[in-house]
């Protein structure tokens, strides 16, 4: 029998490719296995493509608002040199998380299909492996409701999607998420008529309902028909186009599409690894139940990324993958920390969130925030671009920040501020206290801090304790005087 791998990981998606790179910097015998290509749903059909897209669409946009400025006809979109763009950045990145970037750096690497046959056993394609420490890095995959005739057209999907060769005239987006808004608003943008369908009573669940309010506006303005409190009933047609009847209540539409885009979630890939046979237990979705450790329910394997119950962000997928590992290794127990991890919807504009909500789901219950609107924001006065804001979140004295919402261009960028200033417990004098270059985006957070001093200052105690010095002094300097 060969020597057991000190951590054998399954998967080459963020998580995966982190943990094997860890466990090999820190002399490990590690062995990835990957069933399909390395660089996981970021590289190939997440992060990297949609960005691309967005970009080219923003290109394709910012030519249209020149207008205001220049003599300057509708641009022709050329489909094909956007998908090109996509590819390239795919190609430039795809590199860094190669079978042969991993095998330099030390990782064994197997291509095929990893099923666990026992507590630290798998196979490979039949082939057995014997393992100390295992990380399961498997990811999600898109989440297809049942709706009648949906597969008969065969939806797209953020993994099908971009093998589009052409724009498609009309294009149902499903799901009013991240993907839906971002990918509503990128083809709107490069031509399609798009109209996106949400379930809930607005887009964007998950964030300030201040924020989702200016989303749908956005994505209104860039043509999307935007139709809430929604859902598709009943789909008929073929791949090459039909319509969908969708329903709420007592009131039922139709809307015909050349194309349909389904962004309705994710779902763990847990399906047909066979982790029972480990004793891994798994959530009634599928996702591998971890403890604060992110160690499973065998003390011999780990879980990390996507196919946990965590947030699926790639960031997070990394983080924690990286601590799994040297839990794993090292025999440490470093917990994960949940308090400060960013999140951003890269529509135009964006919305990045960290911390607690700035908003209540509770009625009654709001909490201690403060905003800056952009119209107050002398980079967004300067660009048209007022539509934003900035809202910090505090503890209930008012003196620490614990969460952060942002608005506009660029709030991606500008959330890492905020991010450390919620993982540091900063407080709101020190963020008003750091000078912050003019003018930017970025002042919009510090703005909103600076705010928050001046009305402590303005207090009614605060004026008299002021008031009080400022008189002693002068008595002071009139005897000095004389």
């Amino acid at each position: 029998m060969t020597r057991p791998w000190d951590l054998l990981v399954v998967g080459g998606g963020s998580a995966g490719l982190v943990a094997a790179y860890t466990a090999a910097e820190l002399g490990a015998r590690v062995v990835l296995v990957e069933r399909h290509r390395t660089g996981g749903d970021c590289l190939w059909t997440g992060c990297v493509p949609s960005k691309a897209l967005l970009s080219a669409a923003d290109t394709v946009d910012r030519v249209r608002r020149a207008r205001a400025f220049a003599t300057i006809g509708e641009p022709e979109v050329d489909f094909s040199g956007v998908m090109r763009h996509v590819r390239s950045a795919i190609a430039t990145i795809e590199p860094v998380d190669s079978v042969e970037a991993l095998q330099a750096a030390g990782v064994t690497v197997l291509l095929g299909e990893a099923v666990v046959t026992g507590p630290s056993t798998v196979t490979v394609d039949g082939v057995g492996q014997h393992f100390q420490q295992a990380m399961i890095a498997t990811g999600a995959a898109p989440l297809v409701p049942d709706v009648p005739g949906l597969a008969d057209v065969e939806a797209l999907t953020s993994e099908t999607l971009w093998d589009l060769e052409q724009l498609p005239e009309r294009l149902l987006v499903i799901g009013g998420g991240p993907v839906g808004c971002e990918m509503a608003q990128a083809f709107a943008r490069l031509g399609s008529s798009v109209t996106l369908i949400e379930a809930a009573r607005r887009l964007l669940p998950r964030e300030d309902p201040d924020a989702a309010a200016i989303v749908a506006s956005a994505l209104r303005r860039d043509g999307v028909d935007v139709r809430l409190a929604r859902r598709a009933v009943k789909v008929v047609g073929d791949p090459s186009g039909g319509g969908a009847l969708l329903g709420t209540g007592s009131h039922e539409a139709s809307v015909g599409f050349d194309a349909v885009l389904v962004a309705t979630g994710r779902v763990a890939r847990t399906r047909g690894l066979g982790l029972d046979r480990a004793g891994v237990s798994l959530t009634p979705s599928g996702a591998v139940k971890v403890d604060r450790y992110l160690r499973t329910s065998n003390p011999r394997i780990w879980a990390a990324g996507d196919v946990t119950p965590f947030p699926h962000l790639t960031h997070l997928a990394s983080q924690h993958a990286g601590l799994a590992t040297v839990n794993a290794l090292l025999g440490t127990r470093r917990a994960v920390d949940s308090a400060a991890v960013p999140r951003v919807v890269y529509t135009d504009p964006e919305v990045a969130s960290v911390g607690r909500p700035t908003w209540s789901s509770t009625p009654g219950d709001p909490p201690r925030t403060i905003t800056r609107h952009h119209d107050h924001v002398d980079r967004a006065v300067a660009e048209g671009r007022t539509d934003g804001f900035s809202r910090l979140a505090l503890t209930g004295n008012g003196s620490r920040i614990v969460g952060a919402t942002l608005v506009g261009p660029r709030a991606g960028e500008s959330i890492a501020e905020m991010t450390l200033a919620v993982r540091r417990r900063m407080r709101v004098t020190d963020l008003a206290a750091t000078i912050h270059a003019y003018p930017t985006y970025a002042d919009g957070p510090w703005n909103a801090a600076v705010d928050e001093v001046r009305r402590r200052l303005a207090h009614p105690l605060a004026q008299r304790a002021v008031g009080g010095l400022l008189a002693g002094r002068r008595t002071w300097l009139g005897r000095s005087s004389a």
